[in-house]
């Protein structure tokens, strides 16, 4: 799904900031991304409510990860492939499971978020942001 973006060098992050494994997916990010081109909120924020109205992203059914960037809106394994695309390390080589249709990418990923609770909890509260990492978050 594309529409608006920001800045191409900062690009956002939504996630479900009350599921474990979506904040342990922000904390591996923010460890392979040293330049600090991604920015986060928690989908559950009144910024990231305030960016899904004012790009015309569809919020009735958003349980994903979403990227926005200067290039668009990203949503399930789009987001996570376009995420890796630009880490440190050897994770830019997962984009080469962008030949898998994304029908199939996203069936997975579905199947991931329908269960992440179950599998790995989720918090009464969102992520608290530490002092040094404040500003990478909106």
């Amino acid at each position: 799904m594309h529409g608006g973006g920001s800045d191409i060098n900062q690009s956002i992050i939504l996630f479900d900031g009350v599921c474990n494994l979506c904040n342990r997916w922000v904390n591996f990010v923010i460890d392979r991304d040293p330049s600090g081109r991604f920015r986060f909120a928690a989908l559950q924020s009144g910024e990231a409510q305030d960016l899904l109205r004012l790009s015309a992203t569809e919020t009735t059914d958003v349980d994903s990860i979403l990227l926005f960037d200067g290039e668009g809106v990203y949503q399930k394994s789009d987001a996570i492939l376009s995420i890796v695309s630009n880490l440190s390390g050897g994770w830019p080589l997962l984009k080469i499971f962008r030949v898998i249709p994304r029908f199939v990418r996203d069936s997975v990923y579905d199947v991931i978020a329908r269960h992440r609770y179950s599998l790995f909890g989720r918090t009464a509260t969102c992520r608290v942001q530490t002092k040094d990492l404040l500003s990478r978050f909106l």
